[in-house]
């Protein structure tokens, strides 16, 4: 807890607001610009002495059930009740969720990334988009099943998801899913969709389990990625994690470096675009891949150390 900070952070709060901001009538007397102390207590529903000893930064440690109401009779903003947050010597609360819409900006790179691999994901793993490139790289399309786009779901309940990755990478990459996913649950606090994807993994993967027994945490940025390609053979790409503001989605990037066997295996990829998968039956379309959301390691590069 920052006190001095904190103090003057809520006054110069108060100091903003007008009374007719807040439902109030201005009784013309004011002497000084802004709400009363006793109005910020009286909106926040806790005594005016506590909300004073917090102004003058001598008072104790505020709880969250007393931030929350103050951030709201102070009229923050996200940030700024994040900021009060953090001042108190507390963790934000989980903020609103992107889900489904990926953001404009994100949409803007993509569509400009036309000889980079890249995909667009939220922070526990479900696929939102990829450029064909990524598809050509990794396979298929987005499936419109909620469960079935998620990486960390698929890579612990579908054997089959693995068999393009080195067989001595994929403890690596377990690992390295259930680490981001518990750095993810961390960050948005109690949330249903998180607890239940949690559950859910628990009750059906044994390794899942245990992993998350372990009580690694890892957020992935950078690293690499080695994917057995059936047209291109074996491929080790750099990763690189770009996130939104709110960290809730991730852009990945997969790139190589020019002139090298692995850029040229890119440019090849290009040429040859979704042909790897005809005539590989699965179900999520007639003659089309089975591997409809991409592996671990498209999603989550680099390791735990």
């Amino acid at each position: 807890m920052d006190r001095r900070e904190l103090a003057d952070f809520l006054r110069r709060s108060r100091e903003r607001l007008q009374p007719s901001d807040v439902g109030l009538i201005d009784d013309g007397r004011r002497r000084t610009p802004g709400l009363r102390r006793e109005e910020v207590a009286m909106l926040a529903a806790m005594s005016a002495d506590y909300y004073m000893r917090l102004e003058q930064a001598r008072g104790p440690q505020p709880s969250t059930q007393v931030l929350a109401p103050l951030a709201r009779a102070l009229r923050l903003s996200e940030d700024e009740r994040d900021h009060l947050y953090l001042l108190a010597g507390h963790r934000p609360p989980a903020g609103r969720q992107a889900g489904d819409r990926v953001r404009p900006g994100l949409l803007f790179l993509l569509d400009r990334l036309v000889d980079t691999p890249a995909q667009i994901l939220t922070d526990i793993g479900d696929l939102l988009e990829q450029n064909t490139l990524a598809e050509a790289l990794f396979g298929g399309v987005c499936p419109t099943r909620q469960e079935d786009r998620n990486i960390v779901w698929r890579w612990f309940t579908d054997p089959a998801h693995r068999e393009e990755y080195p067989p001595e990478d994929r403890d690596h990459w377990s690992r390295v899913h259930a680490a981001d996913l518990r750095a993810a649950a961390a960050r948005r606090g109690d949330d249903p969709m998180v607890s239940d994807l949690v559950r859910r993994l628990r009750q059906v993967s044994a390794e899942f389990d245990e992993l998350w027994r372990r009580h690694e945490v890892g957020v992935r940025r950078t690293g690499r990625l080695r994917l057995r390609h059936p047209s291109v053979g074996l491929i080790d790409l750099e990763c690189e994690q770009l996130l939104s503001p709110a960290e809730d989605q991730h852009l990945m990037l997969y790139t190589a470096q020019p002139g090298s066997r692995n850029f040229e295996q890119l440019r090849l990829l290009r040429v040859l675009g979704g042909e790897r998968f005809a005539g590989v039956s699965g179900p999520d379309q007639p003659g089309g891949s089975v591997a409809a959301v991409p592996g671990p390691a498209a999603a989550w590069p680099g390791g735990l150390g």
